[in-house]
């Protein structure tokens, strides 16, 4: 009988896996994660919203109308806290230059975040980062991938943080690396990755579905990541040992993305540096390139493409200072699309006569943050903060 029960099982598992690969109908409407009719769709987004399209024409209500735009689109915002900012201190450790702390900050009546900031040791106040971690596809660390883990934490956690430096940070924390040049740090676990992830442990497949379940509350996954990196500058600036006058923000990848847009959004931005994402919906969208699209939920605002491109949402930061890099060997972002977004932009800053604020570079590097451009980053700050 068992023996029955095993072969009906194989078969069984046999079926699905051979149906699961050779399955496939003659018609279909979906290829390589995109619709065949992408390219119509890119052709209909005209973008009405964009500096230069709209017909507002003084800079600061056009931004004020776009900013508007874009929360209308991030769908429900958490709620607040119930009263100020208030955070738990749960470790801390002395280091070489500055103190790192690990803390749970409340940032909204739902939740508290898990968090590390570090401290430079002597008088402050002291300028700010909100050194923002990247995706990865790799969500059991997130804090940990911009600042070292402090040792309370389990060896599994700081050994796969090792790893994550060394794979995509030529082996150096950013975060420690700014706070040895005198700068607070904070970090904050976003929404699915660390100590924010799931139960049954991190699953990127899972990603998607958990957003799809978080849009039946009226409420978007992506947005609520960039709700709480405007609640963690705004816990930033409250800080005794920060300047809030000086408060800038950095990250790679993702963390990039999370850089400009938390810049283009918040007026306690003074400064942003993107390494490795930027590009416009045309080229990242099409069907013309080889790469498959992975990004979705994690960048998704709905119907944001309908009035606004990543680059016109970045110029919403004009004129502040920022710093963009793109690698020539990124296979994520196609360079044409990374050149038309740099156009954009200094199409932006230029009208505004703020030209020489906006730096953005191509690098011959792949999808990474090396210490070159990491020492660029610093350079940057340490220039305009």
């Amino acid at each position: 009988m068992l023996r029955l029960r095993l072969a009906v099982v194989l078969a069984v598992c046999l079926f699905h896996s051979f149906f699961a690969t050779a399955q496939k109908r003659k018609k279909y409407e979906f290829t390589r994660n995109l619709p065949v009719y992408a390219d119509s769709l890119l052709r209909d987004l005209t973008y009405p919203l964009a500096w230069g399209h709209s017909e507002i024409c003084d800079f600061d209500a056009w931004r004020k109308a776009a900013r508007q735009k874009v929360f209308d689109c991030m769908l429900t915002p958490p709620p607040p806290p119930l009263s100020t900012f208030h955070y738990q201190l749960l470790s801390e450790e002395q280091r070489d230059g500055y103190r790192a702390l690990k803390i749970e900050v409340r940032l909204s009546r739902y939740y508290t975040v898990p968090a590390y900031l570090l401290i430079p040791d002597g008088e402050g106040p002291f300028p700010a980062v909100n050194a923002l971690h990247d995706h990865g596809a790799h969500l059991f660390i997130g804090k940990e991938k911009m600042i070292r883990p402090l040792a309370c934490e389990d060896s599994t956690v700081i050994r796969d943080a090792d790893e994550w430096a060394r794979t995509l940070y030529d082996g150096q924390f950013v975060g420690d690396y700014l706070a040895r040049h005198g700068y607070v740090v904070f970090s904050a676990d976003a929404p699915m990755w660390g100590e924010r992830g799931q139960q049954e442990g991190p699953r990127r497949d899972r990603y998607d579905m958990i957003a799809g379940n978080m849009m039946m509350y009226g409420i978007d996954l992506s947005a609520y990541m960039t709700y709480d990196d405007l609640s963690g500058t705004e816990f930033l600036a409250s800080l005794p040992e920060v300047d809030a006058q000086r408060i800038g923000c950095m990250g790679c990848s993702m963390g990039a993305y999370r850089a400009w847009m938390l810049s283009a959004l918040s007026d306690r931005v003074k400064v942003g540096a993107a390494i490795c994402w930027m590009v416009t919906t045309d080229e990242q969208m099409s069907l013309k390139y080889k790469r498959t699209e992975n990004g979705g939920f994690a960048n998704c605002f709905p119907g944001l493409r309908r009035w606004l491109d990543y680059p016109h949402i970045a110029s919403m930061a004009c004129p502040k200072p920022m710093l963009f890099i793109n690698g020539s060997q990124d296979k994520l972002f196609p360079v044409p699309g990374v050149q038309k977004a740099f156009a954009i932009m200094h199409d932006t800053w230029r009208s505004q006569g703020a030209e020489q604020n906006l730096e953005t570079e191509l690098w011959d590097i792949s999808h990474s943050c090396p210490l070159k451009a990491q020492e660029r980053v610093l350079q940057f700050f340490q220039k305009h903060l």
